[in-house]
């Protein structure tokens, strides 16, 4: 087993339907469709570059001391939900109460790697694990995979359901499993169950369906150890993904290398970082800064 001896940076740039617009002053100003939207995000110490344009904005997130609780103000009445896509797959951006807008943008990143590795084995079993609303299951599925999707939200898996409608992947090989993800994992390591490829993308805390309690630091070695054992033998990745301020990257690289044990191949790990887009806004003279980058989450990733 070998493991990198440099981390990587993946970097999220602009695409048709999702910038980062600007940064600065502990905000930053994304587009999502046609819509300019204000969330916080407080390592963004420096100044923005383009002021007047945050007085566009369409929708503004105030925290109430907790950057991921708050509420949102509007200065024109948002849809309940909105058609946004990326490299042909689609799905709804929405306003949730916890400052996302039910996807997150700087995944693209992983979704590119992903799709590449599933591309080279078409029809390979793909596990969601906290799959959310099912952005990186329908990547998976869209590049030939038979996923395997689970969250324990209902409400997350029913709007999962809709971007499937909406790319046009409502009959793709996909099992849409509403379940605590732990429990789920126990169950397939007892069942012998196998897959070639699992997606891990834990929150720092969540709950269950029937009050199951998930916190990172406690419960990620042994998640990441049933995970490892659930890979088939010839299985080609387990991608690791963690957001949380007293996470590293290498610290994950470690803990996948040891789960994996003495299967060939290659742990790699790094950070996923937002970049703001190169090209000035429409109206905007360029600025004198280069743009900015914003490090989000740590990945660590074995493929076989």
């Amino acid at each position: 087993m070998n493991i990198s001896d440099t981390p990587t940076l993946l970097r999220t740039e602009a695409w048709s339907d999702y910038a980062l617009v600007d940064s600065g002053f502990g905000r930053k100003l994304e587009r999502y469709g046609d819509f300019l939207v204000v969330r916080p995000e407080p390592q963004c110490w420096w100044t923005p570059k383009y002021p007047e344009l945050w007085e566009r904005a369409d929708a503004d997130f105030d925290p109430a001391g907790d950057e991921d609780e708050g509420r949102w103000t509007f200065s024109r009445k948002p849809p309940e939900q909105w058609p946004l896509g990326w490299d042909g797959v689609k799905f709804h951006g929405r306003f949730t109460n916890f400052r996302h807008l039910a996807f997150f943008p700087e995944q693209a990143a992983n979704w590119a790697w992903q799709k590449q590795a599933v591309a080279a084995r078409p029809g390979m079993r793909v596990l969601n694990l906290f799959g959310y609303t099912g952005v990186a299951s329908l990547v998976a599925a869209s590049a030939g995979a038979k996923v395997t999707h689970v969250d324990a939200s209902k409400k997350a898996i029913g709007w999962a359901r809709d971007n499937a409608a909406l790319s046009g992947l409502a009959e793709a090989p996909i099992r849409w499993i509403c379940e605590d993800a732990r429990k789920y994992v126990q169950r397939e390591v007892k069942r012998g169950s196998k897959y070639e490829g699992i997606i891990l993308d834990p929150p720092k805390y969540g709950r269950g369906p029937t009050g199951e309690v998930w916190r990172l630091f406690e419960d990620l070695p042994e998640m990441v150890d049933m995970c490892a054992q659930l890979l088939s033998d010839d299985a080609a990745f387990l991608l690791l993904n963690a957001y949380a301020a007293r996470v590293s990257g290498p610290a994950l690289a470690h803990l996948v290398a040891e789960a994996v044990g003495p299967r060939n191949g290659q742990v790699d790990f790094g950070e996923l970082t937002l970049r703001e887009d190169a090209k000035p806004p429409k109206g905007q003279k360029p600025a004198d800064v280069a743009p900015r980058e914003i490090g989000l989450s740590f990945f660590a990733r074995w493929q076989g």
